[in-house]
């Protein structure tokens, strides 16, 4: 029974409206093609990399600030070239993409768990409660997100200054998700007041099912849309903050360098002739970001029937 309710879904799946908008669409086509080779190129980077960057055994400083392989004392054993450690820099990109990857969709979980449940209790209990969350998402805009997540990952590090890479990337993955869930708590709580007042939430009341399961079970499934589009453009936002971080020398720890650190490394031999230093995990950022964006444009598009 399990199996044909299974294939029953994704024959309706397949036979949807967002599945004829993803198929029709070039740019969503595009989009999904880049991220998922980003991804993969992450998540398999133990085995996909010609090299591991971070092994100080296998580096060799002769092999510094070699030029890609098309440029002139360039070599097909760096395709990209190497960094002023000898590292090479393709590898560090597959590397540097999965800590990026891993920071940013960590935080954009976190912020979903908080503000979509803020932004239920929010709207659908009204009143002070409403008021008082209300208040505190006007005090978090009222902060820009950089700062905040310096001075979150400032405490923590001032309480944990002998802390480990795994508590490291906690307190970072904390300081962005403490700036993001604002957006998801303010538009759920919307959505939660519209939907609250429909007849199938009165119906629910009336029957004596608790306000809990009426917020969960019957209100949240109708409210997850606007979320999962936020979701998806925010993920790009949060790999971009967590990359300002890393630049700023206040991201992940040195021995687990992201992008962000790759392009503050790279800044420093920007005009001394090494351009590809910078200029890879910069590029590398923008195409993970640009391809995340497409994405929820697309998804926005697609959900929304007035666009259509």
């Amino acid at each position: 029974m399990t199996t044909i309710a299974a294939s029953s879904r994704w024959a309706r799946f397949l036979d949807s409206d967002l599945w004829y908008s993803f198929r029709h669409s070039s740019t969503a086509l595009a989009a999904t093609i880049i991220a998922v080779v980003c991804v993969v190129c992450a998540i398999f980077a133990n085995w996909i990399a010609p090299h591991n960057p971070f092994d100080l055994a296998t580096i060799d400083l002769a092999d510094a600030r070699l030029p890609p392989v098309w440029l002139e004392g360039g070599t097909a054993k760096y395709l990209l070239g190497t960094d002023d450690q000898g590292r090479d820099i393709l590898s560090a990109l597959m590397y540097g993409s999965r800590i990026s990857l891993l920071v940013g969709l960590a935080s954009v979980a976190l912020s979903v768990l908080i503000g979509v449940g803020l932004g239920l209790l929010s709207g659908f209990a009204g009143g002070r409660v409403d008021a008082f969350i209300m208040r505190v998402c006007d005090v978090m805009l009222s902060f820009p997100s950089i700062l905040v997540a310096l001075l979150i990952d400032g405490i923590g590090r001032a309480m944990f200054p002998n802390a480990h890479d795994t508590l490291a990337f906690s307190v970072l993955v904390f300081a962005i998700a403490l700036t993001g869930w604002v957006q998801y708590a303010r538009t759920v709580r919307g959505s939660t007041m519209v939907e609250r007042n429909k007849e199938y939430v009165q119906a629910a009341r009336v029957i004596g099912v608790a306000p809990l399961r009426v917020m969960f079970r019957h209100v949240l499934p109708n409210v997850l849309g606007p979320v999962l589009v936020l979701a998806t453009i925010q993920i790009a936002g949060a790999i971009i903050t967590e990359a300002t971080l890393s630049f700023l020398g206040v991201g992940v720890p040195p021995t687990s360098p992201s992008l962000g650190t790759l392009i503050r490394i790279g800044q420093d031999f920007l005009f001394s002739g090494e351009w590809w230093i910078t200029i890879f995990p910069g590029a590398m950022l923008v195409l993970i970001a640009l391809s995340v964006n497409l994405l929820g444009d697309w998804l926005r598009d697609a959900l929304n029937p007035r666009l259509r």
